[in-house]
């Protein structure tokens, strides 16, 4: 694969990446969603749309800037690659696992949860919150890792999604915290983004009016960049595709 170009950090990058941290760190309450399953046993947020469904899937695993914090449900990033994944004629759905103040270790927790059905690719975008907190990045890089691990092993394509951490902790913090995704993908051989919030992040006009989730055009650049890297595992119809 293809590894990501270096970053140097600047002044924009620091912005983007405190307000990365900060979009991820708040536990806001999960506004309700009309696809959720009732009775579903999952410990908070949103339930998967029923396994009945024959359609293989994609799963977007993450935190409010997947669940789409402040916006309607067709408006979240999940939703607008479903639009691109539908352009293409494919047969995929794409699931909304986003939980609103989810950490790493959150989402490993969930992950079975998150995997029911035919999920043929896993994209992960967690460790927000994990930056904002200041957890060690030892155990980021662990999760990640078993989340990775454990989705590769139903052999189910990942994207990583890179995410930063604020300057608050040091240099040194949030240049190792960014080389976890990196050496991840690396390590993995897995599809990654380079950071969720590229070209969003600090710019007023594609966030909402807390600075921190992004309005309904700032979430459809998300999708452009996770877009990308997603673009070429689906080049390929899925079971039941009606074409190309």
């Amino acid at each position: 694969m293809t590894h990501p170009r270096s970053r140097a950090p600047g002044a924009a990058l620091l912005v983007a990446t405190l307000l990365a941290a900060v979009a991820c760190g708040k536990a806001e309450p999960v506004p309700a969603r009309p696809d959720a399953a009732p009775g579903a046993a999952a410990p908070t947020g949103f339930a998967p749309p029923p396994v009945a469904s024959t359609r293989p899937r994609i799963v977007a695993l993450g935190d409010s800037l997947t669940a789409g914090l402040g916006l309607g449900p067709e408006q979240a990033y999940p939703a607008v690659l479903q639009e691109r994944v539908a352009a293409r004629g494919l047969n995929y759905e794409v699931v909304n696992a986003g939980v609103s103040g989810d950490t790493s270790a959150g989402g490993l927790r969930r992950l079975d949860w998150a995997l029911e059905g035919d999920v043929r690719v896993l994209i992960v975008a967690l460790g927000g919150n994990d930056g904002l907190r200041g957890l060690p990045v030892e155990e980021l890089r662990g999760n990640l890792s078993r989340i990775i691990e454990q989705a590769q092993s139903r052999g189910i394509a990942v994207v990583l999604a890179g995410m930063e951490a604020p300057p608050n902790f040091g240099q040194a913090y949030t240049a190792a915290f960014r080389r976890v995704y990196v050496e991840l993908a690396e390590q993995y051989d897995v599809a990654l983004v380079p950071f969720l919030l590229e070209g969003v992040a600090g710019i007023d006009s594609l966030n909402q009016r807390d600075g921190i989730h992004p309005v309904a055009e700032g979430a459809r650049k998300v999708a452009d960049n996770i877009w990308t890297v997603l673009e070429p595992l689906t080049s390929r119809p899925a079971a039941g595709a009606s074409g190309p």
